[in-house]
């Protein structure tokens, strides 16, 4: 597959989407080739790795029965010093 340097600024995300999909993208500028777009050699690698931070609160013994929203609300609730 072949992209100018206009596409590369405007429709980068297809770009990358089709190294993912394992296609070469040959950037050219002015008409001659000039660089190429590659995936990285192990992408589903990366996306098996969880997020430390995710299900944080999964186990603590302090679990209400509060939504989401109403945990921000109290959350953000103004504090009196007083």
């Amino acid at each position: 597959m072949q992209a100018t340097t206009k596409d590369l600024r405007l429709r980068a995300g297809e770009l990358i989407a089709a190294t993912e999909r394992g296609e070469k993208v040959i950037i050219t500028f002015r008409g001659k080739p000039r660089a190429m777009l590659t995936a990285l050699e192990a992408p589903t690698a990366r996306r098996a790795e969880r997020n430390p931070a995710f299900g944080l609160w999964a186990d603590a013994s302090h679990a209400t029965s509060l939504s989401v929203d109403e945990e921000v609300r109290v959350l953000r609730t103004p504090r009196s010093f007083g």
